[in-house]
């Protein structure tokens, strides 16, 4: 690359951490500076990555000498941080979800349109291994025509996660639809496309709290229907994401970690049926978050298409609120 990006930080927690690492593994930027409202956080994450620590973010997204900034904040502060980032010409790579609700998206996707900058959505597990390989295998036509999708997603919980900002809604927007349901309503759009009718009952069955714990919810286009699970009762940490075609089948089990071995299930279903064909792919070490970063620098200095832009965050925020809607009233909802 000819050019290395100037990248700053807003975030100094775990996600932030997470991004300054791929950059430092891959290359394509360099981490110039953080900002974070915990002075003491930001010092150490600037001691670690070897960068300048600004006073603000709001200082941050000014600086001349910046190309991204990427956001790594409570989803409450995420728009009006990347909307002045756009505003000051810098391209922008934000961890999901795009804000908490569909006007904030649609404010971010204006900002982006009007400044000529990019916005990339922090939707990783497009990236993981397994599920990049089970796309390759699906584009190529291995399962042949999309019947269904059948997912869930889930983990144990901790010890006062009720009094966590993901269940305050001021600051989070949403519970565990929001949370890990996003990145399952964006896995099913990049394989099914867009849809047109959702159901879903959003419902608070553990923690004491006002938001749903776990949402049940289906899926509707023309020729695909998707059911998935997403829960904060799970007690052990559970990703699985099932795709069926007429001609065989693609199955992810784990993501690495507390989650399991991140695998990939290729079935091909015999002409005459009986036995399937299998193929077992095994994955090791998770590389996401460096394919994902290579990915927007691919866009940025290639003119390369994002994978997992502003229009995807927007429309995945879309079917969330579609889905509340839907759990409210009781029945299903047109998107």
């Amino acid at each position: 690359m000819k050019k290395l990006l100037n990248v700053g930080i807003v975030g100094a927690g775990l996600m932030g951490n997470k991004r300054a690492n791929a950059i430092e593994a891959v290359g394509g930027g360099k981490v110039v500076a953080v900002a974070d409202v915990n002075k003491e956080r930001a010092l150490e994450f600037a001691k670690l990555h070897k960068c300048e620590m600004a006073d603000s973010w709001q200082e941050l997204v000014k600086r001349k000498d910046i190309d991204v900034v990427i956001i790594a904040v409570f989803n409450k502060f995420i728009t009006p941080i990347a909307v002045k980032a756009l505003q000051n010409k810098k391209h922008i790579l934000c961890e999901k979800p795009l804000g908490r609700n569909s006007k904030d998206s649609l404010a971010i996707l204006k900002a982006s349109v009007k400044n000529h900058r990019l916005v990339k959505v922090g939707f990783n597990h497009r990236f993981q291994p397994a599920l990049w390989k089970a796309k390759q295998l699906f584009d190529q036509g291995a399962i042949g025509k999309l019947l269904f999708i059948r997912a869930r997603y889930g983990h144990g919980g901790r010890l006062g996660m009720e009094k966590e900002w993901r269940f305050d809604k001021n600051i989070s927007g949403g519970g565990e639809l929001l949370d890990q349901g996003v990145h399952i309503i964006d896995l099913c759009r990049w394989f099914a496309g867009d849809f047109n009718e959702a159901y879903g009952v959003c419902e608070t069955k553990f923690w004491n709290t006002n938001f749903e714990d776990n949402a049940f919810v289906i899926l509707k286009n023309k020729n695909v229907t998707v059911s998935f699970h997403v829960s904060t009762t799970n007690w052990k940490n559970i990703f699985s994401f099932e795709i069926f075609g007429d001609k065989g089948f693609l199955n992810i089990d784990g993501k690495g970690g507390s989650y399991g071995k991140e695998t990939l299930v290729f079935g091909r279903r015999p002409p005459q049926f009986g036995v399937p064909q299998i193929e077992v792919f095994e994955f090791l070490g998770d590389t996401s978050w460096q394919d994902e970063w290579i990915n927007f620098v691919s866009a940025i200095t290639k003119n390369k298409k994002i994978i997992g832009d502003a229009k995807d965050g927007l429309e995945a925020n879309r079917i969330v609120e579609t889905i509340y809607k839907s759990s409210k009233e009781g029945k299903p909802v047109n998107l």
